[in-house]
């Protein structure tokens, strides 16, 4: 196994995942088998309980598990499937430590960061590492260099960096050349920034640089003499347009063919140029659709980061370029005459949440999009929303709601899965990760999936009441897709488009191999 271990400096924020990501994708392309790994030095077991606010979207892997979104970023550029193993948290590791104290599996001993934490962190990199099968395991140890949460980390790969033979290990340290207000590059803070890590007894084999402008020779020498790597070893990873020719241009830069020499990785003989061919086309779009997201966390958007990336897909592979406006849903609560703004859109999304927050304002967007048959996509709440919108506004149902936000309304069209009425703990209890569901056939959903049955991935507590199904599909509706009693996915037919899922088709969307309901969505539009 070779390992590839990749950190940051000077500040958080600076891109680790996508050069982790980008460097996964070159290394794919070379034909080699890639697996990657997150650590997230936080406490949570997981990302499933932490607000959008706080750490932007939380990505469901096929297993269930509620990750960073770095990991959907991995997923995307390796076109792969990652499971929970593959992110690492601070509270994974403690929790499986102190059960195995607990246990007496330490014979007595004091148990200790070292060796005990670090020896936990290493067997789990190992042990995911091995089952992936992959030929390359890609290692992102989150925060930056320096912060007390990520030192355990940084001590296991260090043991790791002496443990291994030199050649299956390399180290590829992130960091920040800013500009002064006269244009120079400014090297000091990359310098601190390996200073720091060679206090911690780890070297940077390879340095990515994040800068606004390309590298200058001058700077790329002065890096180089006082950090101790060679030339061809400092990488300029400027500023890009999107963050899909990052892979591109660390290959330009000479990246790979340096890891692949440095892990005496022989050539392949394949070479995969998809994913050019894929930034080619996404640079050659030709007009262009009007896309409103309707939600509530819309001034971060990261929060939407992987409903984003589906949109590009889509518009990528219908060859037209998309302008995507992120529209508050309270505004629609607050001064309901301006939903009207919304008929400059060609289409209306509703995504998923959680929380009565902002609720009715979505309803009225939704009612404004079925109304004037502008192409709708709801995904997850935005399906729950999208059948009491319905149920009220034309089934007959009045003042129809879901549980969540009114437990007394008079028509629960929404109700709570029945296994988590007595649920307690609220990280990793919800329905998630994948199951199938069954279309019907003649209908929009299985023309747009183009089969009978299909596997998405879910992340919700609250579904729709079976008990009004009837009722609600005899005003109209149809509920198309189906898991068992479950109503999968709601569909009106006679619009342009009107879509809605319960589940999330944009965590298995991928460059080159968008989503089905994301192309079909942009299709209507053209």
């Amino acid at each position: 196994m070779k390992y590839i271990i990749v950190t940051g400096g000077v500040m958080s924020g600076l891109g680790k995942g996508i050069t982790t990501a980008s460097i996964g994708r070159n290394l794919k392309n070379k034909g080699y088998k890639v697996t990657a790994i997150k650590i997230d030095p936080y406490i949570n077991i997981d990302a499933g309980t932490m607000s959008p606010f706080q750490h932007g979207e939380v990505f469901v892997l096929k297993d269930g598990g509620e990750v960073d979104l770095d990991l959907g970023n991995y997923e995307r550029f390796l076109d792969t499937e990652l499971t929970r193993e593959h992110n690492l948290t601070t509270g994974k590791v403690y929790e499986s430590v102190i059960s195995k104290e607990r246990r007496g599996e330490y014979l007595g001993k004091t148990v200790q960061i070292i060796p005990h934490i670090t020896n936990e962190i290493k067997d789990r990199i190992r042990r995911v590492a091995a089952k992936s099968g992959a030929d390359v395991c890609l290692i992102e140890v989150g925060g930056t260099v320096g912060d007390i949460e990520s030192m355990p980390f940084l001590e296991a790969v260090r043991q790791m960096s002496r443990e291994e033979p030199k050649e299956n290990l390399a180290f590829v340290h992130v960091t920040l050349v800013p500009m002064d207000p006269q244009g120079d590059q400014k090297t000091k803070p990359t310098q601190h920034s390996v200073k720091e890590l060679r206090e911690l007894g780890l070297k940077p084999n390879i340095i990515v640089t994040r800068c606004p402008e390309p590298l200058l020779e001058a700077t790329v020498s002065k890096i180089s003499l006082f950090c101790d790597v060679p030339e061809e070893a400092v990488i300029s990873a400027h500023d890009a347009k999107d963050i899909y020719e990052v892979p591109l241009m660390l290959e330009k830069y000479g990246l790979t063919d340096y890891l692949m020499k440095h892990l005496e990785l022989s050539s392949t003989g394949a070479e995969d140029d998809s994913w050019a061919k894929m930034v080619e086309r996404m640079n050659n779009l030709k007009g262009e659709v009007k896309i409103g997201i309707v939600g509530k966390y819309t001034h971060l958007e990261d929060s939407y980061l992987s409903i984003s990336a589906s949109i590009k897909h889509a518009a990528i592979e219908c060859g037209v370029n998309y302008d995507v406006c992120w529209i508050n849903a309270e505004t629609f609560e607050e001064h309901p005459e301006t939903v009207t703004s919304l008929s400059e859109y060609d289409g209306i999304l509703v995504p998923g949440g959680f929380g009565e927050r902002g609720t009715e304002g979505k309803i009225k967007a939704i009612q404004f999009a079925r109304e004037n048959d502008i192409p709708y996509l709801g995904l997850c709440l935005g399906m729950q929303l999208s059948v009491i919108e319905f149920a009220r506004n034309v089934a007959g149902l009045e003042d129809a709601n879901s549980t969540e936000f009114d437990e007394d309304t008079p028509y629960p069209v929404i109700d709570i899965l029945p296994e988590q009425e007595n649920v307690v703990d609220m990280g990793a209890t919800m329905r998630l990760g994948d199951y199938d569901a069954d279309l019907r056939s003649g209908s929009l959903a299985e023309k747009i999936y183009g089969q009978s049955k299909i596997v998405e991935r879910h992340r919700h507590r609250y579904e729709v009441n079976p008990n009004y199904v009837e009722k609600i599909e005899a005003s109209g509706m149809v509920f198309s897709g189906k898991n068992r009693n479950r109503m999968e996915i709601a569909e009106i037919p006679g619009k342009k488009f009107f879509f809605a899922s319960q589940f999330h088709p944009e965590f298995k969307s991928r460059p080159g191999r968008p989503s089905p309901p994301f192309k079909a969505f942009i299709e209507s539009m053209l």
